[in-house]
């Protein structure tokens, strides 16, 4: 019985001394969601015009206006851009856009991966770590961004994205991401980035009239670059929201757990104490009847 409370102690110190970590890491990741939050509010509506702009006079426009960057080719090879976490404890959310990147592969590219023609360009370790383990075809020259997320970092990657299409190494380059909503949800999207998308046009709809100047190919061909190293920088603070806000959430249940766990805890340890004060009064009794006996 002795040995049965020592351990239902121990357990009850283990667990909170895991709870104090699970509060400690929720603190962290609310800060940081704070920070990271107040970033992808503040880009997003820029990033979105920006593209939206970008896509229209694309669409509107005749002949080679965008130049090979929105040539529309036969997909023969092609590039996924994951963005994941360097680290875990944030819930299911570096297998949701692993998932998210396997069905995107299964439902779209299945012919081109079983030529083994797609490759994969991780930003965060936990999605290199998973499909170099799994035998993709994945670079690590941008897994660690998040070590210092700064826009530059992150131009680099879109640009040699943008240099290997114009070369022809990639037909097609897709994002593949969590667009953070808030603390608690996050929906994972795999969004076009190459060749530039290129809006339908609604029956009857009027055709946007833009007014260039300098010249339009001479704009686009300046613009089209800059807005591409923004549309994957608001991805990637999309991410990084999306990371901390599932991390809080995370360890917020895992507290909550934790609290359930020690009740049920406690309560064990009371009755088996009980059940020993019990037996060793018993015990008494029984040896002093003898006695007197």
């Amino acid at each position: 019985m002795a040995g049965q409370l020592k351990e239902v102690r121990n357990r009850i110190k283990s667990i909170q001394n895991t709870q104090q970590i699970t509060k400690a890491m929720k603190m962290v990741s609310a800060a940081k969601l704070r920070r990271a939050q107040e970033a992808i509010v503040q880009m997003r509506p820029y990033a979105r015009k920006l593209q939206e702009l970008l896509s229209n006079i694309v669409s509107s426009s005749e002949g080679s206006v965008g130049g090979g960057l929105a040539t529309q080719r036969p997909v023969e090879k092609v590039l996924l851009i994951v963005i994941t976490s360097d680290r875990g404890l944030a819930g299911a959310y570096n297998a949701n856009i692993i998932k998210a990147a396997k069905q995107a592969i299964a439902d779209n590219y299945a012919a081109q991966a079983a030529k083994g023609q797609v490759a994969i360009w991780s930003i965060g370790k936990k999605g290199y770590e998973h499909f170099a383990k799994n035998n993709y075809t994945v670079s690590d020259t941008y897994k660690d961004i998040f070590l210092q997320l700064t826009f530059a970092n992150v131009q680099a990657c879109a640009q040699a994205a943008v240099k290997a299409f114009e070369q022809r190494e990639f037909d097609v380059v897709d994002l593949v991401y969590s667009e953070f909503k808030n603390a608690g949800t996050q929906r994972f999207v795999v969004e076009k980035f190459l060749p530039i998308p290129k809006v339908e046009k609604k029956a009857g709809a009027a055709n946007d009239d833009f007014i260039f100047e300098p010249a339009k190919e001479e704009l686009v061909a300046e613009l089209m670059p800059k807005i591409l190293n923004t549309q994957l920088y608001k991805a990637v603070l999309d991410a990084n929201a999306s990371e901390h806000g599932a991390r809080m959430t995370a360890m917020d249940k895992a507290s909550d757990n934790a609290n359930e766990l020690l009740k049920a805890l406690r309560l064990s340890y009371n009755r088996a104490r009980q059940a020993a004060i019990t037996t060793e009064l018993t015990e008494i009794v029984s040896g002093a009847a003898a006695l007197q006996g």
